[in-house]
């Protein structure tokens, strides 16, 4: 909580300038609030900067989004690609609902899916940053992210997360995406 409340205070310039373009650009509300999936299959409110038109999810792939999705935003394709957009997550953070290194918060569906072994990633809270950010983010396969996250969770020491955070900022210039579906298939 303390890293948390001291990356907010710094953040907080970024925060405003990236809060402004957002609004400055449509109009439309600064924050986007989706349900996720937490530790020990909780669902909490998960905070981003909006960075796709109002009510994108029912539009086009839904939640999915892709590289070039036209439903993402000007300044949303710049808040994208430096993670600026996530944030106000540190807002989760302080709110006890997650972790700063942890498996990334997923939603429900994608939850209902999960085998035995891959619902092990509930067993820690989500986190902003987490070692399937650091060895590929969703330019891995779904099911190997999930794989990544379930190491995380049966090897987790101040030793690996220190080593998450150090790796964090290199993975922020790696591609973000991976196909239509973001790598996850609903089928």
């Amino acid at each position: 909580m303390v890293g948390a409340g001291a990356a907010l205070v710094l953040a907080s310039p970024v925060l405003s300038i990236a809060a402004l373009a957002v609004k400055l650009e449509d109009g439309g509300p600064v924050l986007y609030r989706q349900r996720r999936v937490g530790k020990d299959g909780g669902e909490f409110e998960l905070l981003k900067l909006r960075t796709m038109v109002v009510d994108a999810e029912r539009q086009g792939a839904g939640h999915a989004v892709d590289r070039g999705d036209p439903r993402i935003t000007r300044s949303g394709r710049v808040l994208r690609r430096l993670s600026v957009d996530e944030l106000p997550q540190l807002w989760n953070v302080l709110r006890g609902e997650m972790s700063l290194i942890g498996p990334r918060p997923t939603l429900r569906y994608q939850v209902e899916r999960y085998t035995e072994r891959q619902r092990r990633r509930l067993e820690v809270k989500p986190g902003l940053t987490g070692w399937a950010q650091i060895h590929g983010r969703a330019s891995v396969p779904w099911d190997d992210r999930i794989d990544l996250d379930v190491w995380y969770v049966e090897h987790r020491s101040p030793w690996v997360d220190l080593k998450i955070l150090a790796r964090t900022p290199f993975a922020l210039f790696r591609g973000t995406y991976k196909g239509a579906t973001g790598g996850w298939r609903a089928g």
